[in-house]
Parts: structure tokens; C-alpha cells; sequence
């Protein structure tokens, strides 16, 4: 027990520093030009469950409807409940800020036009999927740093409606949708 909590403590240690390192880094942006074509979502779960309402980002944005990828994030789940959507949490904190989840594996492997963080808290595995996602551009939430993010907008978590309008407000004045 004693063992275990040490560990995960110099994780925890070796991870921030890994998030640091990131930080004194330019993000990778991916490649493409112009218009929104590709969506990924990083949710954080235990503030904002309904991960169904970002598939309207589909519709909004006239996208394909395999489009809009999305992950969320739980401080602790039980593997062997279902979840809708890919899950990952601090039980996936490997060395050196690696993430040791197949599902956030597979999300921070493809490059997307716009990723969305829609997450307000300062976690460090939240952040560690941002910076180590490939998109051209970064949309969140104020109450993080402002680092991680292109785009942020000054809305409350619970209040979908309002991000989405205030998202598609600014994507047509940088004249990334029509």
C-alpha cells in the first residue's frame, strides 16, 4: 500500500515535469489549411457528462458523421462498467507523462482540425492529452491555462448551447466555416 501511493506520487512528479517540458515547447499544430473538417473533444466527465451533445458539432458545422472523435476523462471509473464514450483517468498515468491508455492512445494519434477542452479544472492528464494532440486549433475555457488553447472562450462548463454559438461565432470571423 505504502509502495503504491509512493509511486504513484513520483508519477505524478515525473509527469508534471514532463508537462513543463511541453509547456517550453511549440505545439504540434498538425498539418492542413483552412476549414473544419476533423473535430476531437477531451471532456472532463465528472463536471460535464452528456458527451451525446458534442455530435452536434456534426450537423453545425456540415461535417461527416465520423467526424467528431471524443474521449473523457474520469478522476476514477471501474473498468468493467460501460461507458458510451473512451474513458481515461489517473489510474493511466504511466513514467515520464505518458499515458497508458489505449483509447487515449488512439485519440492523440490522429490529427484533427479543431479540439475542443472542454474541461475547467488544472489536471494534469487533462493537460497532457491537450498537448500532446495534434490540432491546428486549440478551443477551451478560461479557467485553464491559457497555454494550452488557441481559442478561449469565457462560458460556463454546464451551458452547452452557449459554447457552441460562441465556437461558431469565432470560427466564421477566422473564416473557418461559412
Amino acid at each position: 500500500m505504502f509502495l503504491k501511493a509512493l509511486k504513484q506520487k513520483l508519477k505524478l512528479k515525473s509527469g508534471r515535469k514532463h508537462l513543463k517540458q511541453l509547456f517550453s515547447k511549440p505545439l504540434d499544430k498538425g498539418s492542413g489549411g483552412k476549414g473544419i473538417m476533423s473535430i476531437g473533444c477531451i471532456v472532463d466527465l465528472d463536471k460535464f457528462d452528456d458527451t451525446n451533445l458534442f455530435y452536434q458539432f456534426v450537423e453545425e458545422f456540415s461535417l461527416r458523421p465520423n467526424s467528431v472523435k471524443i474521449i473523457g476523462y474520469k478522476e476514477f471509473y471501474d473498468k468493467n462498467s460501460p461507458y458510451s464514450t473512451p474513458v481515461f483517468s489517473d489510474k493511466d498515468l504511466g513514467w515520464n507523462g505518458k499515458i497508458e491508455n489505449s483509447y487515449a492512445l488512439e485519440f492523440m494519434s490522429r490529427e484533427y482540425d479543431l479540439l475542443v477542452n472542454y474541461y475547467t479544472d488544472d489536471n494534469l492528464l487533462l493537460q497532457l492529452m491537450t498537448l500532446n494532440s495534434k490540432a491546428r486549433i486549440r478551443v477551451g475555457f478560461n479557467d485553464i491555462d491559457n497555454n494550452l488553447n488557441d481559442l478561449i472562450l469565457n462560458t460556463p462548463i454546464s451551458n452547452f448551447g452557449l459554447f457552441k454559438k460562441e465556437l461558431k461565432k469565432y470560427l466564421k470571423i477566422f473564416k473557418e466555416i461559412d
